[in-house]
C-alpha cells in the first residue's frame, strides 16, 4: 500500500516592508499543519507596522483539509485580510478555481488563480 502523507511548506522573502511568502500545500492538511505555520505567519505580519504581503499558493497537489483546519485556515485569512496585498494560486482542478472565486468576492486582497506556475509568479511580480 502507498504510504499517504500531507505537508505545507512555506517560504518568506523580504525587501523592506514588503513580503513575499509561497505555501506550497500537499494532501490533506490538519489543524496541526495550521498550529505550526500560523506563528510564523502571525509574526512576519507583526514585524511591520503596515506590512505588505503577497502570497502565492501552490495548491497543485493539494487534496482539502480537516473540518477543524479549514475552519482555522478561514478564521486567519479573515484576521490578516487587510495585510494581504495579492495572491497568486496556482492549482489544477476546477474546484480550487471556484474557492479561489469565493475567495475574491470575501476578502479584500487581490485574488487570482492561475494554472501555470509562471503566470502566478509574473502577475505576483507586477506591482
Amino acid at each position: 500500500m502507498k504510504a499517504r502523507y500531507h505537508s505545507l511548506t512555506i517560504s518568506i522573502k523580504r525587501k523592506a516592508d514588503h513580503y513575499f511568502l509561497t505555501f506550497k500545500a500537499i494532501g490533506k492538511l490538519s489543524i496541526e499543519d495550521y498550529q505550526m505555520i500560523t506563528p510564523i505567519i502571525t509574526s512576519t505580519i507583526r514585524a511591520e507596522q503596515q506590512p505588505k504581503l503577497d502570497i502565492l499558493l501552490d495548491i497543485t497537489q493539494f487534496n482539502g483539509w480537516t473540518m477543524h483546519a479549514a475552519l482555522n485556515d478561514f478564521i486567519t485569512s479573515i484576521k490578516y485580510c487587510d495585510e494581504f496585498k495579492r495572491v497568486a494560486v496556482f492549482g489544477r482542478h476546477t474546484w480550487q478555481r471556484v474557492l479561489t472565486q469565493v475567495g475574491n468576492w470575501l476578502f479584500t486582497a487581490d485574488i487570482r488563480y492561475f494554472d501555470n506556475r509562471s503566470g502566478a509568479i509574473n502577475w505576483i511580480k507586477k506591482q
